[in-house]
C-alpha cells in the first residue's frame, strides 16, 4: 500500500512520545538492576578498580664495599720514611728505556704501613722544585702482594718506568721516576697511602680474571699473578685460586717483557688456570700487516673473551698509559658488536657490578 508523504509525517510525529517514554522505563529499569544494596552509584560508570602495583626495581649488582681495605695510613703531611732494599733493572739487552723493580722497607713503621693485592702508594722525591716547594706526591701501582716479595708482610715494590719527553728539543727527565730509578739501597723514601680500591681481585677462588696491561702497567698483575700461583703465596694467603687467568702483555720489544719468566713459568705450572699472550708492536705483525697492539690480541681472541664475561664471575682489569684505553674500547666495541652486543651498554654494567676495573695514567 501506498502512503502520501504528509500521512509517513504524520504518523512518525505520533510515535514520539512513545519512544521517548520507552527509553525511560528502560533508563529506570536498568538503574535498580545495578545498585547494590546500601550503595550510591550510576549505572554505566565501573567500579574502582585497586590501583597497580608498580613493578619493582630492577635489582642493581652493586660493587663490593671492601670495608677491610687499608686507605690512607700515611698521609702526605706526615708520610712514613721507607729504606731501600734492593734497586734492579727489568729489561734485557736491546730494550727500549729504563725500568726499574724497587723495594721498600716497611718494619720501622707505627703503624706500619699494610695494603692489599691492585693498590697504590704515594713517593714524594726528595728535593724541591723549582720555585722552592716539595715536590709533588707521585702515585706507583704496586707490584707485590701484601706478604711482599719476601714473603714476610714487612716490604712493598714498585716496578717504575723513567720518563723522558721532549721540550723544545731538549730531552726532559721525569722527577719522580728518575729519583726512583736512582736511589740505591739504604736510601730513605717518604711514602704516604695506601690508595685506591679500583683495582682489587675478588675473593671469590672461582673467579676468572682477564688483564690488560702494558709498560708498568703490569705492576698490579704481577701481584694478581704472585697470589694466585706462587706457591708460597698460596701457602699463606689461604685463597686457592681455581679460575682463569688470562694476561694480556703489551711491549714494543721482547726485550721489554717485564717478569716474563715468572709469568712462563707460572703457565707451565698451571696450564690449566693461565694463558699468556704477547702483542710485541716491533716484532709481530697484526692480521692487516701492521704493528702487532694489544687491542689486535683483543680482536683477534674476541669470542673467548666475550665467552668469559657473560660468566658473572668474570673480572677484566686494564692498567697502563691512558692512551692504551681508545684502542682497547675501540677492539671490544668490534668484539662485541660481532656477537650482537653493543659495548658502549655493557661497559657501563660490567663497572657497575664492580667487573670492570680500570687505572691508566
Amino acid at each position: 500500500m501506498a502512503y502520501s508523504e504528509a500521512t509517513v509525517l504524520a504518523g512518525g510525529l505520533v510515535h514520539i512520545p512513545i519512544l521517548i517514554g520507552l527509553v525511560g522505563f528502560f533508563k529506570k529499569f536498568h538503574l535498580t538492576i545495578t545498585k547494590g544494596p546500601g550503595k550510591a552509584g550510576l549505572a554505566g560508570k565501573e567500579s574502582p578498580q585497586p590501583p597497580k602495583q608498580p613493578s619493582p626495581p630492577p635489582k642493581v649488582v652493586k660493587k663490593p664495599a671492601h670495608p677491610n681495605v687499608p686507605v690512607n695510613t700515611y698521609k702526605p703531611k706526615a708520610p712514613f720514611e721507607g729504606t731501600v732494599t734492593e734497586n734492579y733493572s727489568l729489561l734485557k739487552d736491546g730494550a727500549i728505556g729504563r725500568v726499574h723493580h724497587i723495594t721498600f722497607d716497611l718494619s720501622t713503621g707505627d703503624p706500619q704501613l699494610r695494603y692489599v693485592e691492585g693498590q697504590s702508594i704515594g713517593i714524594i722525591p726528595a728535593g724541591q722544585d723549582a720555585k722552592g716547594k716539595p715536590h709533588k706526591i707521585r702515585l706507583y701501582s704496586i707490584a707485590s702482594t701484601k706478604y711482599g716479595d719476601d714473603f714476610n708482610e714487612n716490604t712493598v715494590s714498585l716496578c717504575v718506568r723513567q720518563l723522558q719527553y721532549e721540550k723544545d728539543g731538549e730531552t726532559i727527565d721525569g722527577v719522580c721516576s728518575t729519583f726512583l730509578c736512582d736511589i740505591k739501597p739504604g736510601d730513605k723514601v717518604k711514602i704516604t697511602g695506601p690508595v685506591g680500591k679500583e683495582m682489587l681481585l675478588p675473593d671469590d677462588e672461582d673467579a676468572n680474571v682477564i688483564m690488560l696491561a702494558t709498560g708498568t702497567g703490569i705492576a698490579p698483575m704481577r701481584a694478581y699473578l704472585r697470589k694466585m700461583f706462587e706457591p708460597k703465596e698460596r701457602e699463606k694467603n689461604n685463597w686457592n685460586f681455581k679460575g682463569k687467568a688470562w694476561l694480556f702483555m703489551g711491549a714494543p720489544k721482547t726485550a721489554n717483557l717485564l717478569y716474563d719468566a715468572d709469568f712462563e713459568h707460572y703457565k707451565s705450572q698451571f696450564p690449566e688456570n693461565l694463558r699468556y699472550t704477547k702483542a710485541i708492536s716491533r716484532e709481530q705483525q697484526n692480521t692487516k700487516g701492521g704493528r702487532m697492539y694489544i687491542q689486535d690480541r683483543v680482536l683477534e681472541y674476541a669470542d673467548e673473551i666475550f665467552a668469559l664475561i657473560e660468566n658473572p664471575k668474570t673480572h677484566i682489569y686494564l692498567c697502563g698509559l691512558k692512551g692504551m684505553e681508545p684502542g682497547i674500547d675501540e677492539a671490544m666495541s668490534s668484539a662485541a658488536a660481532s656477537k650482537g652486543i653493543v659495548w658502549s651498554e655493557l661497559r657501563p654494567q660490567l663497572k657497575k657490578a664492580g667487573r670492570w676495573h680500570v687505572e691508566t695514567y
